[in-house]
């Protein structure tokens, strides 16, 4: 895990070296200093000498001042090298996402990935200064500080050798109890997050079935969760403090009881000692208490770098071959013995016994019931998933022999509920062909019948969208994102239901523009109305993730039984809504 971790420090390894040495510098002026004090008072104060005085007292002041400087320069350093760790930690998770095949994707929860890339990053951040600089200036000022104390009277460092066993015990069963708890509370934080993204994201359907009580419900139960679990964390946590007061108190008192001793029964011991000696307590127990905070804030660390780390290791599923190809031949589709499960166990399988050859240009209709399987089969096509057995290929080749870059520019999909970014109509686009001209842009918009809305809005392709494409409505949003899929010149185009949210009309104007627009691509159409389908050169009936029958709409008509009875059910309820 450390190595994982550290390997992200990159660029920021200067100062992450340089804070330990300034605070190194820190820590020898504030033990020299205490000596200084006494000299001050032994040889300066007591004897009424003021040249002593100024003296020591001049030592103090550029001992202070160099002091300060060490500790600006340390804590500069401390926040530039953990904050740029962070920086580093955050680009490298979301780069190692986006690697990630869907199976990878279905592993973490989205909430549970926004959470790793913010509180937890957060949290491996702040536990990184803590231990570049207070872990390092904390062990420093213990172990200078009972040096000091040794040389000065070495029975006094007794008093401590008791006092650091009982306080390192009284960690330890913090640490035993309180880890746990961490753990509770980030796995609860993944479910809080989820609950506030899918109320965002879904506030309009929320807020159409009068569901907000509910709503407050549910977060105010994970909330309560969270709250309960790192109240619990934070009470077991707080025994710190009272076992380091104890313990602060218990050094004073025994120092005072044996340092009266020494100076007055056996004068081993000056009064500048003495007071040397207290600086030198409140030091140890201090750089105790420092010590305390850091391990505290490196156990909530270390639950998140867990979580960190277990985003950084997982390997994509889905990866290129040594010498992948990076040339298609056509857009000719195969689907050989493919079975395939999500989760990758035969006995549960999604997919069954697929056989199915599509010719390069030609327009395949894909139809079912829901849970049918019919989003999976074209899926593994541009390789989101890969099969369980069998094959599947494109342009003769199989598809994991490809580069995955090569293969998904030349195998476009459109989602029924495809995304639209935050920027302008035109911005979106060209998401499908950055080099995309205006002139291409708006043929694709016209073929995807998406032009005549775009030329109603008064900014027209400059139109702002919203995060989510929330300002246009559902029917527009498809119309966009077919548009998208069309700039890309794909070899392979699949429409999955892509067209569910416009009208007949429409939607027959669509699959007409494609067909004269791109008569050499591989057209896969997926939908739930006959309409959209019934001119495809063939037709693919699903039924429980098998092949259920293939052909023309009227061989279909003749032949499966399927097909019969949603045709019968939608002719019937077309009839229906004609006689309202």
């Amino acid at each position: 895990m450390l190595k994982t971790l550290l390997a992200n420090v990159g660029q920021y390894k200067k100062d992450s070296i340089l804070t330990p040495i300034y605070v190194a510098g820190e820590v020898v002026m504030d033990v020299v200093m205490p000596l200084i004090m006494a000299a001050m008072i032994d040889q300066g104060i007591e004897k009424g000498n003021s040249s002593a005085i100024l003296k020591y007292g001049g030592l103090l002041f550029l001992c202070g001042l160099f002091a300060l400087v060490c500790g600006t320069m340390g804590a500069r350093t401390a926040a530039t090298a953990s904050a740029g760790f962070a920086r580093n930690l955050r680009r490298n998770i979301f780069d190692r996402i986006q690697n990630f095949s869907f199976a990878n994707i279905d592993r973490f929860s989205t909430a549970g990935l926004i959470t790793r890339m913010t509180t937890d990053v957060t949290n491996v951040q702040n536990a990184y200064q803590m231990i570049i600089r207070m872990l390092v200036r904390s062990p420093l000022i213990l172990i200078f500080s009972l040096t000091m104390v040794s040389i000065i009277n070495a029975q006094m460092v007794l008093i401590y050798l008791a006092v650091v066993p009982f306080l390192a015990i009284g960690l330890a069963i913090v640490i035993h109890f309180a880890h746990p708890l961490f753990i509770k509370v980030f796995h609860t934080y993944d479910h809080l997050n989820n609950v506030v993204q899918e109320n965002l994201q879904g506030i309009r359907v929320v807020k159409s079935f009068v569901r907000e009580k509910q709503q407050e419900k549910v977060f105010g139960e994970v909330s309560e969760k969270v709250y309960k679990n790192f109240t619990l964390a934070q009470r077991i946590v707080a025994f710190n403090m009272p076992l380091l007061q104890f313990s602060v108190y218990t050094c004073m008192l025994l120092l005072s009881w044996l340092g009266a001793q020494f100076i007055v029964d056996k004068g081993t011991l000056t009064t500048g000692e003495l007071v040397s000696m207290f600086n030198y307590t409140m030091q140890i127990l201090m750089s105790l208490m420092m010590i305390s905070m850091a391990f505290v804030q490196i156990l909530i660390a270390r639950t998140s770098a867990d979580r960190i780390v277990e985003v950084l290791d997982e390997k994509s599923s889905i990866t290129n071959k040594p010498e992948p190809l990076k040339e298609i031949a056509d857009g000719s589709i195969q689907f050989k013995d493919v079975c395939f499960s999500y989760a990758d166990d035969m006995n549960k399988l999604a997919l069954i016994d697929v056989d199915l050859q599509i010719n390069a240009g030609e327009v395949v209709g894909i139809i079912g019931g829901t849970g049918s399987s019919k989003s999976t089969l074209v899926q593994l096509i541009p390789r989101l998933y890969d099969v369980t057995q069998g094959a599947v290929l494109v342009g003769g080749h199989d598809v994991r022999d490809y580069d995955m870059v090569t293969l998904r520019d030349q195998v476009s999909m459109v989602l029924q509920n495809n995304v639209l970014f935050s920027g302008t109509i035109k911005d979106n686009l060209k998401w499908g062909n950055e080099n995309a001209t205006d002139e291409e842009i708006i043929a694709a918009a016209k073929i995807a019948q998406a032009d005549p809305f775009i030329q109603e809005f008064p900014d027209k392709y400059d139109t702002m969208i919203a995060q989510g494409g929330t300002n246009v409505s559902g029917g527009q949003k498809q119309r966009l994102t077919i548009a998208r899929a069309l700039l890309k010149k794909p070899k392979i185009l699949i429409l999955d239901d892509s067209t569910s949210a416009v009208d007949t009309k429409t939607d027959r104007e669509i699959q007409a523009g494609l067909k004269e627009a791109i008569p050499g691509t591989t057209t896969i159409i997926i939908a739930q109305r006959i309409t959209s389908i019934q001119d495809a050169d063939r037709i693919i009936v699903m039924d429980d993730g098998r092949i259920d029958g293939i052909g023309t709409h009227e061989e279909l008509l003749a032949t499966n039984k399927i097909y019969q009875e949603v045709s019968d059910s939608q002719e019937k309820g077309f009839g229906e809504h004609v006689d309202e």
